[in-house]
This record gives C-alpha cells, sequence and structure tokens, in this order.
C-alpha cells in the first residue's frame, strides 16, 4: 500500500499545495496513492492523538507513506526521529518531496536507524535526568510532591484558562465545543465554570467587571442598567 500523508496546522492553510505536489511527485515516479490521510492539527500534538497514530499503527512490512516534507511528521527532531525510528523497525518506507529523504532496506537507512534510536534513548536519558533534578529541586523548597487528588485532575486541562472559555462564551461558541477545545467532557466543564463563578445560562452573557466578578446582561438587561 502506498500512503499520502497530508498535514497543516490550521484551517486557514489548505492541503492542496501538498495533495498536488505528492500527486505530481507519483506521476514521475510510476506511483499510485491507494489512501489519502488529511488532517488539520498542529504538528506539536504526539502522533497519537493524530491520524499519523492511526496510520502508523496500520501500515505493513513494505507499505509506502508519501509527504511532502519531514515536519509533516513533527515539529520538533525527537519526534521525528521516533516515528522514522519506529517505522524503519516494521520495515515500512517513508519518503518525502521536499527533503529528498527516503527511509527504505538500504544500508544507509540502516545506519540512519541506528542514530535514531541512539538519539532517542539519549533524549529520554536527558528528560529522566532533568525530571530527577527539577523534582529534587521543588523537594528541597518545601513543595509537596505526588499525584494530583482525582478531583484536581479533572479540572487540570482547564485551569489557567478561565480568560479564554468568557471569550468563547461571549463568542456564543456551544459549551459543548469549548469541552471538546480543551479536550474534557461537558460535565467536567460545567462545574469547573461554576467553581469559578462563570454563569452556565444559555442565554445570558456576562461582563467581566475590574474585580474579576460577573455581571449579567442578556435580552432586556445591560450591564450599566
Amino acid at each position: 500500500m502506498t500512503y499520502g500523508y497530508i498535514r497543516v496546522s490550521t484551517d486557514k492553510q489548505t492541503v492542496e499545495n501538498q495533495r498536488f505536489e505528492i500527486i505530481r511527485f507519483c506521476s514521475k515516479n510510476n506511483l499510485t496513492i491507494d489512501d489519502w490521510i488529511e488532517e488539520t492539527i498542529s504538528g506539536t500534538k504526539e502522533p497519537s492523538k493524530r491520524k499519523l497514530g492511526k496510520l502508523l499503527n496500520n501500515v505493513q512490512k513494505g507499505d509506502l507513506i508519501i509527504c511532502s516534507e519531514l515536519s509533516r511528521l513533527g515539529r520538533n527532531l525527537f519526534m521525528i526521529m521516533s516515528v522514522l525510528n519506529e517505522m524503519m523497525l516494521r520495515e515500512v518506507r517513508i519518503w518525502t518531496i521536499k527533503d529528498n529523504y527516503r527511509l527504505g532496506d538500504d544500508i544507509q537507512s540502516k545506519v540512519l536507524a541506528f542514530a535514531f534510536g541512539l538519539s532517542a534513548e539519549i533524549e529520554r536519558n536527558l528528560i529522566s535526568q532533568r525530571t530527577k533534578e527539577a523534582l529534587a529541586r521543588k523537594k528541597a523548597e518545601g513543595v509537596k510532591l505526588g499525584r494530583p487528588k482525582e478531583t484536581e485532575l479533572k479540572y487540570y486541562k482547564l485551569r489557567g484558562h478561565e480568560d479564554e472559555i468568557w471569550m468563547l462564551l461571549d463568542q456564543r461558541v456551544p459549551k459543548t465545543h469549548i469541552a471538546d477545545i480543551f479536550d474534557v467532557t461537558p460535565a467536567t466543564l460545567y462545574r469547573y465554570m461554576k467553581i469559578v463563578g462563570i454563569p452556565l445560562e444559555k442565554d445570558v452573557f456576562t461582563t467581566r467587571m475590574p474585580d474579576g466578578s460577573a455581571h449579567p446582561h442578556g435580552p432586556g438587561t445591560h450591564p450599566d442598567q
């Protein structure tokens, strides 16, 4: 199977340029794309949280993934190396057009696979070392360590985003969509809004007062009345 992988970071970008590049490349090399994988998501997201992750799980030995450039796979070197190393071990080919990169079964790819694996191991060790040093420093400063309570974990993704939630509500974005944006359940969003004092009423909009409190206004009301 030959796959065409396309990723853009925002919905303001178009996939058509990358698609054209891949189609033109395949035409010159007598290749045919059997399946297209397109997504609009930041490259900073882990592959497992992208369509790319599903693709990497489904490919078989001998399959070929074609993309416009290596940066489509991820936004940092470690992430890209991890993807290439995994595909190398599973004997899946990855070709890029702009970079003219070929991950295959030749000796050059085997050398690169060793380098990728070694680099990934070094990076993991460095991360572990930095984590241990940070924990030791926090402990010395008297910071309480350990797993947060379950109630705290529920609101971890929302904490510190109150202003963004206010803005989305003012733009009349449905709360179910806001929950999707922050990757939480609607019930968790509702409970957190109640905790921080953001009104839940659908037909009531609010103005933030100088002291941070909420002043409701809606049909028949005005914040200055």
